[in-house]
């Protein structure tokens, strides 16, 4: 027995008989040979850590564009907060930690630059619309690798499709909107409640929001401080997933209700903000101006892949797959004159 497969079975002695067992995965597109030492979920987890996506998120907006504190989060600071609540819930309910981690690294590598303000623009201008959750899909199955994609496992695509539906049901009772896997519903629950909570206290932090203008109600039901807020809505998850026997992740009514309250008041108050919409209206002339020069010239910056994929469509991987700070700089460049040399 090699030490794969003596992690395998202390997987099968210590987990919940309702966790994802790696030795039990559905598999890969591409089959490969199981790794000595590494389980099929920590191979996902350590291609998506190492990949070229995971690396950008540190450039993209969460909410703010381009803050000058720093102490504002980014994609890639969501990121990693969204796998510290996903893994404190896994653990806490004997799940399977490195599928929840795979799983919540991968979720947002498709977002856009710019935040929602750019997955708004590119829906606007590609054909069939776009989604950043579809996009993180695609990148770990056809961008990655110079095409080839990582190859994870059917697991893990799965909970990065369905982790999120916008400001949709948080926890579906419908099966086929939910992740299949516990773990994967374990990220789509912990996703929002990093980014209401991280969301909220930027916003703070920005002078967007006073802790006055909170409705009372909110704090009540969920606490005044950002951590007491996270450690109500986990323990929340927590118990509530236990009394459904583990049959699906859950959360009670009195705190989803609270939860969706805030999210509405974000929603109302910061993401729609008239300071935020005015500078994020200059990002979307700056991401529809660089879409439009691209169909037009995609010679050095479209790929060629993937194969058979129209030109348009490839043209929005390479939007959405900049940072910020390198969509600005291109912009200036194709767009603002430069001074004539003596």
């Amino acid at each position: 027995m090699n030490i794969r497969e003596k992690l395998e079975e202390i997987e099968l002695q210590t987990l919940s008989p309702k966790a994802s067992l790696s030795r039990n995965s559905k598999g890969r597109t591409r089959p490969e040979a199981p790794h000595a030492f590494r389980t099929a979920f920590q191979r996902d987890r350590d291609r998506i850590l190492h990949s070229k996506s995971f690396r950008r998120l540190k450039h993209k907006t969460q909410v703010f564009l381009a803050p000058f504190g720093d102490h504002y989060r980014t994609r890639l600071t969501h990121t990693l907060e969204v796998s510290a609540i996903a893994r404190t819930i896994s653990r806490a309910l004997r799940l399977n930690e490195d599928l929840t981690e795979a799983i919540a690294l991968g979720h947002d590598l498709g977002h856009t630059p710019f935040g929602h303000a750019g997955e708004d623009t590119l829906a606007k201008l590609l054909p069939g619309g776009f989604t950043h959750y579809r996009q993180s899909l695609r990148v770990v199955e056809k961008l990655e690798y110079d095409g080839k994609g990582l190859n994870l496992t059917v697991e893990v695509r799965d909970g990065i499709a369905l982790h999120s539906k916008g400001r949709g049901k948080i926890l579906d009772r419908r099966r086929e909107d939910l992740p299949v896997t516990l773990e994967g519903q374990v990220v789509r629950v912990s996703d929002v409640i990093a980014y209401v909570n991280h969301d909220l206290d930027d916003a703070l932090r920005a002078g967007f929001l006073k802790e006055t203008d909170i409705p009372r109600g909110l704090i009540a039901a969920l606490g005044k401080y950002h951590a007491s807020r996270i450690d109500k809505m986990v323990v929340d998850v927590v118990e509530s997933s236990l009394k459904a026997g583990l049959d699906r992740i859950a959360m009670s009514d009195e705190v989803m209700k609270a939860v969706v309250e805030l999210r509405d008041f974000l929603y109302d108050r910061v993401y729609n903000h008239p300071e935020a919409k005015e500078e994020l209206r200059k990002t979307e002339k700056i991401l529809r101006d660089l879409f439009g020069y691209f169909v037009a010239h995609p010679d050095g910056f479209v790929k060629d892949y993937p194969v058979g994929d129209p030109v348009i469509v490839r043209v929005g991987d390479v939007v959405a797959g900049m940072t910020d700070r390198y969509a600005l700089s291109l912009y200036e460049q194709l767009f603002f004159p430069k001074s004539w040399r003596t």
